[in-house]
């Protein structure tokens, strides 16, 4: 009974995001009322002065270069899943409507960002010289984020749990963040070290083989990502791209189930299917799933680090940018999610049953949730502190979307119907 109470919590804890809303909470008071502590704690070198390809092992390093790498991992991973048979990419025709969504949500709030900036410097809100406007328009890429977890969350807080709308915005998210990893390696790398290509050998390198190991049938998870995603990790920080990446070109390599067990699946729950239907699946051998089994816990519980080590801002830090990112993120969101999911359903591409106008509008509303990954992109965005710190806030900011959401979902009786 204790177990099974210990496991409830903290599945509690994983399925609300307490880690990651947590690790904000602490980061926004230490940046505010201890700012010195703040920046030694997240500078520190647990490792002394043990590097990493000539990167110093501070905690900040620690969490974005090699604990990211598991979080976009599982990303991938929700990928590779929803395009086996069951799932949200299977068949091809069904993934559409919310691909062509997903495209609306990344184009809407770069269009609503450079219209915005445009019309800061109209109104004489930035006046700065060329290279400062360069500094400024780095920013696109922010708002283009949405978070997987807290969009899941709240969909389902929003339509209820079972409703057509929650794979769709799933499915939404998940598409979202793997443009944004492509946006992060190929528009933020670090001017002062450019590209080397051939260290891109590595990457190909690691993907042969975790090739071979499937063809070999190998079947464990662990030569794929130690060996495979190292030798990719090693590419990209050799080729100065950020290795965050790297397990994004070896986890679809994973043997998988027969089908889609659905995202967000815990072990528990697959437990109840019994040993002959998770057989038949072939759920209990599958590298894919048991390498997000695995993974998931630490994923989830070190998002605090992560909140920790990117979302210490102070309160000063509100100015120009935070509003633009968040004016993007909600207006270019709703607009581009919504007006691309429509004219998919226009050229012949239906939307999900029970999904009419206003779920998706309510849609693109909770997509503007950019929470993690717009705090990644901004990390990767902004030199200057400033503009960092601005950036920043409008990506916590955008956590009130939820709320707003869940209350106008509840005003306005959306959803709240099982399939």
């Amino acid at each position: 009974m204790a177990e099974s109470n210990q496991r409830g919590f903290v599945n509690l804890l994983q399925e609300f995001s307490i880690p990651l809303l947590s690790g904000v909470v602490v980061a926004m008071l230490a940046a505010n009322f201890a700012p010195h502590w703040y920046e030694h704690a997240i500078h520190w070198q647990p490792f002394g002065a043990l590097q990493a390809f000539g990167h110093d092992l501070t905690l900040h390093f620690l969490v974005n270069d090699i604990f990211m790498v598991l979080f976009f991992g599982i990303a991938a991973k929700e990928i590779t899943e929803s395009c086996l048979p069951g799932g949200s990419l299977n068949p091809p025709s069904k993934a559409v409507n919310p691909l062509l969504a997903t495209l609306g949500g990344v184009v809407g709030p770069i269009l609503v960002f450079f219209a915005g900036l445009w019309l800061f410097f109209e109104t004489g809100v930035y006046t700065p010289g060329l290279d400062d406007a360069d500094a400024l328009q780095r920013g696109w890429g922010v708002p283009t984020a949405t978070d997987i977890a807290l969009a899941w969350l709240v969909a389902r807080m929003v339509f209820g749990k079972g409703h057509p709308a929650v794979d769709f915005l799933l499915l939404l998210a998940v598409a979202d963040d793997a443009i944004g990893l492509v946006i992060i390696a190929v528009f933020y790398g670090d001017p002062l070290l450019p590209v080397v290509p051939m260290y891109l050998l590595l990457i190909l390198g690691g993907m042969a083989w975790a090739f071979t190991l499937r063809r070999l049938g190998v079947n464990h998870w662990l030569p794929y990502i130690w060996v495979g995603g190292l030798m990719a990790w090693t590419g990209l920080v050799l080729a100065h791209l950020h290795p965050a990446l790297a397990l994004v070109f070896i986890v679809p390599f994973l043997p998988g189930p027969r089908r889609d067990i659905g995202l967000f699946v815990r072990k528990d729950e697959i437990d109840r299917l019994g040993p002959e239907l998770a057989a038949d699946l072939h759920m209990e051998h599958s590298p894919l799933h048991n390498f997000e089994v695995a993974h998931k816990v630490w994923v989830d519980f070190g998002l605090f680090f992560f909140a920790f080590a990117n979302a210490g801002v102070p309160l000063t830090g509100i100015g120009p940018m935070t509003w633009l990112i968040l004016g993007s993120l909600v207006i270019g969101k709703v607009l581009g999610v919504t007006g691309f999911a429509l004219l998919a359903k226009k050229l012949g591409f239906p939307l999900p049953d029970r999904m009419g106008f206003a779920e998706v509008l309510m849609a693109g509303l909770v997509a503007a949730l950019g929470l993690t990954v717009a705090l990644f992109v901004a990390s990767e965005a902004f030199v200057d502190a400033e503009l960092l710190g601005q950036a920043k806030m409008g990506a916590l900011f955008s956590g009130f979307v939820g709320v707003a959401a869940v209350a106008i979902g509840r005003i306005v009786g959306i959803g709240r119907s099982a399939k």
